[in-house]
């Protein structure tokens, strides 16, 4: 039997049935689809120029841009409806800081959650034999939720800023060509933006889930069992002098019961003189 399946055999992996690790898996993979459907992306555009002479037309301009979306870089040449010569336009923006700072922040979020989950899955005693592992555990959890929630708002704006440097529309109006109203400019295709919506949609995500695995990381730090620990001592402390105070009482109750019935009942040699006194009086009548 090769090692892979003894440790599956002896439950090495029940542990991702578990909501700490089965949590750390998921961020695994939806940090995949971040950083893959981001920084894989390549798209572009296609405008044409229909100039008065037709010879100076073209009807076929591709503008392609990609990953890291340094769009003031992207440049292309298009006709100026004026002889043969011909206009370079650049487009306008530059999201990179935003683009790479979200897959940075993926990149290092999966590498993060691959080395937990083995640690969870075949360090799982060392783990959890003192509380340094969870603590650096909870500590890093915090930051990427924060890191997240950073990088995916300022991707979702960046990508924002490239759809409207990206617009036909928009590119159009850089041509000095398309400002004369005889010659003709229309868009062909636009950029599909699809991947890159999914992108912002994966980086909330990978946000709720980073944030919602902080409680469960918390709950293998020493922080929480001392908080529990505090909680229940005063319900202990609160239970022992309540039933402290009830015996107490119970026991001077009766005691005091006791001694009441005494002093109120009579005595004997009391209940023996009342009789003995019309005796005497008799006899001497």
């Amino acid at each position: 039997m090769d090692p892979v399946s003894q440790l599956a055999s002896a439950g090495t992996f029940r542990v991702l049935k578990e909501p700490l690790a089965f949590l750390r898996a998921l961020e695994l993979l939806f940090a995949i689809f971040a950083f893959a459907t981001c920084g894989g992306y390549s798209g572009g555009l296609r405008l044409s120029v229909d100039c008065v002479n037709k010879t100076e037309s073209n009807l076929s301009i591709d503008v392609a841009f990609a990953y890291p979306f340094r769009l003031h870089q992207v440049t292309f040449e298009v006709p100026t409806c004026e002889g043969k010569e011909r206009q370079k336009v650049a487009l306008i923006g530059d999201s990179s800081s935003s683009a790479e700072f979200f897959v940075t922040v993926a990149v290092f979020a999966f590498l993060y959650s691959l080395a937990a989950t083995v640690v969870y899955i075949f360090f799982q005693n060392k783990y959890r034999e003192n509380n340094r592992g969870p603590l650096i555990d909870f500590i890093v959890t915090v930051v990427f939720s924060f890191l997240w929630l950073v990088g995916s708002s300022a991707w979702a704006k960046g990508l924002s800023d490239v759809k409207v440097a990206t617009d036909p529309k928009e590119v159009l109006l850089l041509m000095s060509a398309c400002k004369q109203p005889s010659n003709k400019c229309m868009a062909v295709h636009s950029p599909v933006m699809s991947s890159l919506n999914t992108s912002v949609v994966f980086g909330f995500l990978n946000f709720i889930l980073w944030a919602g695995n902080i409680w469960f990381v918390f709950k293998e730090t020493g922080w929480h069992s001392s908080s529990q620990r505090y909680l229940s001592d005063p319900v202990e402390r609160h239970s022992s002098s309540y039933n402290q105070g009830g015996y107490n009482q119970d026991s001077y109750g009766s005691s005091s019961g006791y001694n009441q019935q005494a002093s109120l009942g009579p005595s004997s040699d009391e209940f023996g003189q009342q009789p003995g006194g019309p005796a005497s009086f008799t006899n001497q009548i």
